[in-house]
């Protein structure tokens, strides 16, 4: 995970600045339990600052989590612990980590309002949030040529175990390993993020395809829609491309 960050950022290295062990040790008395092993990582490398990997308008870092504990703008709770403060005042909606459902030496992302109500589960982990989000930023926006869409498999199966074996067939590799509800490709040719939400419907998830030029995404999709029991929907190409092409 820190090689594929610091090989898509250069400089991250520079930038980013860790939480202090006494700031790690508080946060997990707040959680009543030891941290995931990669929350533990992410504090010490980018506790007090992300760099460029920032959210604009969401707080991950240490002092903010004990800021908003220590202000009771939130109450322990052993299964769930805020881990981003969310400053936006038209969907104040913060992160919480949900260790019901812990796995891979990390938890669930889910999102909720300070004062109640339902949650809004975005991610299986902070790993696999943190990493589709960067590989689409730094990355996928870079490239000249994208699509958006979805694919669906028409079996009701599991997706990935489908769209691996093809992706790896035309030439593309895992920077890093995710699981069944979002993907990261990346090639010579194109780069794709895939997504669904922890609780989204079975056998469906989001799109974003990215290269140099519109027939190479062509190719790809081509062999997606044609070798497998995949249903490949486009729903947009950015840029929108010519009449014709």
């Amino acid at each position: 995970m820190e090689a594929f960050l610091l090989d898509l950022v250069p400089g991250l290295q520079d930038a980013w600045v860790g939480a202090t062990e006494d700031e790690v040790a508080r946060i997990e008395a707040i959680a009543g339990r030891p941290l995931p092993r990669f929350y533990r990582w992410f504090l010490m490398r980018m506790g007090h600052d992300m760099g460029p990997l920032a959210y604009p308008t969401a707080d991950f870092s240490a002092p903010k989590v004990l800021e908003c504990y220590a202000r009771r703008l939130f109450a322990p709770n052993p299964r769930f612990l805020m881990i981003g403060y969310e400053s936006d005042e038209m969907m104040p909606l913060h992160f919480f980590y949900d260790f019901e459902h812990s796995i891979r030496e990390d938890a669930r992302v889910t999102k909720s309002h300070a004062v109640g109500g339902g949650f809004h589960h975005v991610f299986d982990t902070f790993r696999e949030k943190l990493t589709w989000g960067t590989f689409l930023a730094f990355h996928l926006t870079t490239l000249p040529q994208s699509c958006v869409g979805s694919f669906k498999q028409r079996d009701g199966g599991d997706l990935r175990a489908t769209l691996d074996p093809i992706m790896e067939s035309l030439g593309f590799v895992h920077p890093v390993s995710t699981g069944p509800n979002c993907g990261i490709y990346r090639s010579a040719e194109a780069s794709m993020v895939t997504y669904a939400g922890p609780e989204g419907l079975p056998g469906y998830q989001t799109f974003r395809l990215a290269g140099d030029d519109a027939a190479r995404l062509r190719r790809v999709l081509g062999h997606l829609g044609r070798d497998s029991s995949l249903r490949v929907d486009v729903d947009e190409w950015r840029p929108q491309l010519a009449s014709g092409v």
